[in-house]
C-alpha cells in the first residue's frame, strides 16, 4: 500500500494524546451536588456504568479516527485491472501437421477450442484479433470488441484449410502489423517500425505452432526481433508430443513423411526475445488449461487505485456502532 500523502500519517501520532486525554478525564471526574437526597433510590433507578463498557465504546472511536487520519493521506493498492484498448493478436498454426491426433481430438480441434476458451475468460474491454497461418499468412479478424465476430472466424477453421509448411516469422511480422493498424490513428497510417505509439504495456501476442518453421520470407528470430522493436511479448504454446513422429499416428497418408515434433527452442527463444513466457502443450487439458491462465491475465496490468473511501466508509460504520453501543450501555436517567 502506498499513499499519495504520507506526510497527513502524522496526524496518528495525536491518537496517543487523545487515549492519554482520556483516562485523565476519567480519574478527574467532576463530582455534582445531588439535590435529590434519597441516595438509595436514586442508586437503584440510575444505570450502573461498566467500565469495560466505556473503554470498549472509547477503543471504537479512537480506531475510526486511526481510519480517517490513514484516509487523509490518500492510500492506494496495486491491483490488476483492464487496460485500456488492450489487445490481444491470437496466432494459430493450420498447416497439415495440425491434423495429427497426438493431442485430442486434433492438434487443431484443441486449438479451436482452446481459443474459444480464451475468449470467455478475457476482459470484455479487450480486443482480440486472429491471424492464421501455415506456408501462407491470412487475417481471420482485425482486432475488435466483437466477440462473436472472432468466435465465427476460429470455427470457421476447417481441417480442409490445413496447407503445406510452416511460416513462424512471417505469421508474427503480420501480426505486429495488425498490431500496429489497431493503435494507429484515424486518417493516418500505422508506423512500420519502433514502439507502437500508446501501445505500451497493451498489446500481446499469443502464438500457437506445432512444427518448425520451413516456410516463409522472415526467419522465425526476425519476427520475434520485430515483436521486441514494436514493444509487444509474445506469449507461445507448443503444442504436440515429442514422439508424433513422421505421420503425426495417422499412418502417413498424403501428409505423411515429416517430423511432426514441436520445434520447443525456436518457440522458447521467441518468448524469452520479446520478454513473453513459453507454454508446453503436450495434451488438450494442458492447452486448455494454458489458454484458460492467459486469458484471466492478458489485457490486465498492475494498477494504482485509490481506496480512500474504504477507509471513510468503515469509519462511517465504525462510528455509528459506537454511538449506537453508547446510546444502548449507557442510557440516561429516565
Amino acid at each position: 500500500m502506498g499513499f499519495d500523502r504520507p506526510l497527513a500519517l502524522l496526524s496518528l501520532l495525536l491518537l496517543p494524546a487523545i487515549v492519554a486525554g482520556y483516562v485523565l478525564a476519567r480519574r478527574r471526574r467532576t463530582r455534582y451536588a445531588v439535590r435529590y437526597t434519597n441516595l438509595d433510590v436514586l442508586g437503584a433507578v440510575a444505570p450502573r456504568l461498566s467500565s469495560r463498557r466505556e473503554w470498549a465504546t472509547a477503543v471504537l472511536v479512537v480506531a475510526v479516527l486511526g481510519l480517517l487520519c490513514v484516509g487523509v493521506a490518500r492510500p492506494h493498492v496495486n491491483r490488476m485491472a483492464p487496460v485500456e484498448n488492450a489487445t490481444v493478436v491470437l496466432v494459430i498454426d493450420t498447416s497439415r501437421s495440425m491434423l495429427a491426433e497426438d493431442v485430442a481430438p486434433t492438434r487443431l480441434g484443441a486449438a479451436k477450442r482452446a481459443a474459444q476458451t480464451f475468449l470467455d475468460r478475457v476482459p470484455g474491454k479487450l480486443r482480440v484479433g486472429l491471424v492464421t497461418f501455415a506456408g501462407d499468412v491470412s487475417v481471420g479478424a482485425s482486432p475488435t470488441h466483437d466477440r462473436e465476430r472472432v468466435r465465427q472466424s476460429v470455427g470457421a477453421i476447417t481441417r480442409w484449410q490445413a496447407g503445406g509448411g510452416t511460416a513462424i516469422g512471417d505469421a508474427l511480422a503480420r501480426a505486429v502489423e495488425l498490431a500496429r493498424e489497431a493503435f494507429a490513428e484515424p486518417g493516418r497510417s500505422a508506423q512500420r517500425t519502433g514502439a507502437i505509439p500508446g501501445a505500451e504495456g497493451a498489446v500481446t501476442i499469443l502464438f500457437l505452432s506445432d512444427g518448425r518453421q520451413n516456410r516463409g520470407l522472415i526467419p522465425a528470430d526476425q519476427g520475434a526481433a520485430l515483436a521486441k522493436r514494436a514493444g509487444i511479448p509474445v506469449f507461445t504454446v507448443a503444442l504436440g508430443t515429442d514422439d508424433a513422429g513422421p505421420g503425426g499416428g495417422q499412418g502417413g497418408g498424403f501428409w505423411g513423411g515429416f517430423n511432426r515434433a514441436p520445434d520447443r527452442e525456436t518457440l522458447q527463444a521467441i518468448a524469452r526475445t520479446t520478454g513473453g513466457e513459453y507454454f508446453a502443450a503436450r495434451s488438450a487439458r494442458a492447452l486448455s488449461s494454458a489458454y484458460d491462465d492467459l486469458g484471466s491475465r492478458l489485457g490486465r496490468a498492475e494498477r494504482e487505485t485509490e481506496v480512500t473511501f474504504l477507509f471513510v466508509g468503515v469509519a462511517a460504520l465504525g462510528l455509528a456502532a459506537a454511538a449506537g453501543l453508547a446510546r444502548v450501555w449507557e442510557p440516561g436517567l429516565p
